[in-house]
């Protein structure tokens, strides 16, 4: 069966998360716990889980996935602030473990005025320094569009730090359409050989969670511009230069089945998304 939902809100803690994600027709969803731009963050005992796992039980929904903020960047070359990266990624994945999940995902960072060598460094030395034996949840590193000095743009980066993390177990990855499209992988034509070479480079076995995002940029344009799912008679201006036969072809590619498919294209305005849209078309519906 498809796992397949989007992004949702976790205003009413996981029980509202829950009920968002099935208004949506979907069967998983993606949560951050609180705002993904600071430290911010309400108890667990104020985020109703136990009522939200109660509702994800009798409406099965499963395997949700946990985006770490963006305010963590383990390849800083301040110190300060990769203190601060190790420390709340500690505390995010204390929280993905209290929420069921098996998934944090985890943009890997940038190293701003240092090498790409010194970052990776530095986020092997975090992930080893925060990992241990018993942690739960698989952190998933995203691929990333490769602007600016982020770190992840191609699989080979993200090879180098999870060869280097003590507990490799501990590391997956996490794929994203728009920044693959963005970091210049053909995958609206050659598909099957982006995955062959993820296969080669890092193994399928790693390959844990998927966002799925058209782009509005060209191929190659290293800029990370999300796009909703081609034009579409809700969205008859769209301008995904992926395409929606490319994305439904790459959720149903046989190689890849049994992972967790999140949306995360553009609300329309405050109040619109096209989550339900998009989920039926990619079920198929």
């Amino acid at each position: 069966m498809l796992k397949i939902g989007s992004h949702v809100s976790m205003s009413g803690g996981l029980l509202g998360a829950a009920k968002e994600a099935y208004s949506y027709g979907a069967n998983t969803f993606m949560i951050y716990t609180g705002a993904p731009q600071n430290t911010k963050r309400s108890p667990l005992e104020k985020l109703k889980i136990k009522e939200g796992k109660a509702f994800m039980e009798a409406y099965g929904l499963s395997d949700i996935v946990i985006h770490a903020p963006y305010i963590i960047n383990l390849a800083s070359c301040k110190e300060d602030t990769y203190q601060l990266a190790k420390e709340f990624l500690a505390l995010e994945i204390e929280r993905t473990t209290a929420l069921g999940s098996d998934y944090l995902v985890l943009h890997p960072g940038s190293f701003t005025t240092e090498t790409l060598e010194y970052g990776t460094e530095r986020i092997i030395a975090g992930l080893n320094e925060v990992l241990t034996e018993d942690t739960k949840p698989c952190i998933c590193l995203e691929t990333m569009a490769g602007k600016g000095s982020e770190i992840g743009r191609c699989f080979e980066e993200l090879k180098a730090i999870i060869d280097g993390v003590k507990y490799s177990d501990k590391v997956g990855v996490c794929v994203d359409t728009c920044h693959l499209h963005d970091s210049g992988y053909d995958i609206i034509e050659n598909f099957d050989h982006v995955i062959e070479e993820f296969d080669r480079i890092i193994g399928l076995d790693k390959l844990k969670v998927f966002h799925i995002n058209g782009s509005l940029n060209i191929r190659g344009a290293r800029k990370d511009r999300h796009a909703n799912l081609g034009a579409t008679e809700e969205n008859p201006k769209g301008k995904d230069q992926i395409g929606r036969d490319a994305l439904y072809r790459i959720v149903h590619h046989p190689k890849v089945q049994g992972r967790p498919f999140i949306l995360e294209t553009p609300w329309l305005d405050k109040k619109t998304n096209l989550y339900k849209e998009e989920i039926a078309f990619l079920k198929g519906e």
